[in-house]
C-alpha cells in the first residue's frame, strides 16, 4: 500500500497479514533472529523465549552428563520434545493468515516432518536406554558431519572456518568413538557419545544466551518520537518542508 505523499496518511498492513519482519524468521526454522537485526517490540517478546532456551539446553547437558543410565535418554527425549514443539509452532504458522502461501506451504512442510521427527525420537527415548544410547553412538558424528557441510555450504570466511573445523571435531569424534568401541566396548563408547552429545547441545546453547542479551539491549532501546504532525514518512528526504 502506498504512502500519500506525507499528508500524514501512513501505509499499514493488509487485515491479515503480518509485517514481513514478524515472519521472515519461519522457513528457517527460526534461527534468522540469531543472525538479523530484531525491531525493540519484536526483541522485547523474544529475548525471554532465546535466554529460557539457551539456559534449559545448558542444563539439560550438566545433568545428563552426571546421569549414570539416563544421561542418553534425557538428551534424546529432550531432542525429540523441541522437534516436536518447534514442528507444532509451525504447522500452527502455516495454517493461519499471517503468511503468504508460498511460505505457508514451507512453514507446514517443515513443521510436519519436525512433528514426526520429534514424536519418533521421543519414543526411542522412552523406549529404552539402550536404544536411546546406540541412537546418540550413531546420531553425534553424523550431526557434527551434518553440521559442518552445512556452514561449508552456506559461504563466507567465518561460515567456512566454522565448518571446517566442526569437520575436524567430527573426525576426532568418530575416531574417538571407533576406538572405544573397539577397546572397551559398546556401553563405554555409548557412554562417550553421551558425553560428546552433551557438549554439543551446551555449545548450542551459548549462542542463544549471547543472541538473548543482544536482543535484551535493543528491547532496552528507546523508540524515537515522532514530531507532532509528522506522518512517518522520511522528512531528510525533501519531505514535511525540509
Amino acid at each position: 500500500m502506498a504512502v500519500e505523499g506525507c499528508t500524514g496518511v501512513v501505509a499499514t498492513p493488509a487485515e491479515g497479514v503480518a509485517p514481513i519482519g514478524e515472519n521472515a524468521h519461519v522457513a528457517n526454522g527460526g534461527t534468522g533472529i540469531l543472525t538479523a537485526e530484531a525491531t525493540p517490540e519484536t526483541a522485547r517478546r523474544t529475548w525471554p523465549q532465546w535466554l529460557a532456551l539457551g539456559l534449559a539446553m545448558i542444563a539439560v547437558a550438566v545433568v545428563a552428563v552426571q546421569w549414570d543410565g539416563a544421561g542418553g535418554r534425557l538428551l534424546l527425549g529432550a531432542l525429540g520434545l523441541v522437534h516436536g514443539v518447534r514442528g507444532a509452532v509451525l504447522l500452527r504458522a502455516g495454517r493461519s493468515r499471517a503468511l503468504d502461501r508460498p511460505t505457508a506451504r514451507q512453514a507446514r512442510s517443515l513443521g510436519t516432518a519436525a512433528l514426526a521427527w520429534g514424536g519418533a525420537v521421543l519414543v526411542v527415548a522412552i523406549a529404552s536406554a539402550e536404544l536411546a544410547a546406540g541412537v546418540l553412538l550413531f546420531a553425534a558424528p553424523v550431526a557434527l558431519l551434518a553440521g559442518g557441510g552445512a556452514l561449508l555450504n552456506r559461504g563466507g570466511r567465518t561460515a567456512r572456518r566454522g565448518g571446517s573445523a566442526l569437520l575436524v571435531w567430527a573426525a576426532l569424534v568418530i575416531g574417538l568413538l571407533v576406538v572405544t568401541l573397539v577397546a572397551q566396548g559398546w556401553d563405554r563408547a555409548s557412554e562417550v557419545a553421551t558425553v560428546v552429545t552433551a557438549l554439543v547441545v551446551a555449545g548450542l546453547g551459548v549462542p542463544l544466551l549471547l543472541a538473548a542479551l543482544r536482543l535484551r539491549t535493543i528491547a532496552a532501546t528507546p523508540v524515537p518520537v515522532a514530531p507532532a504532525g509528522c506522518g512517518g514518512c522520511a522528512c531528510g528526504a525533501g519531505g514535511c518542508g525540509s
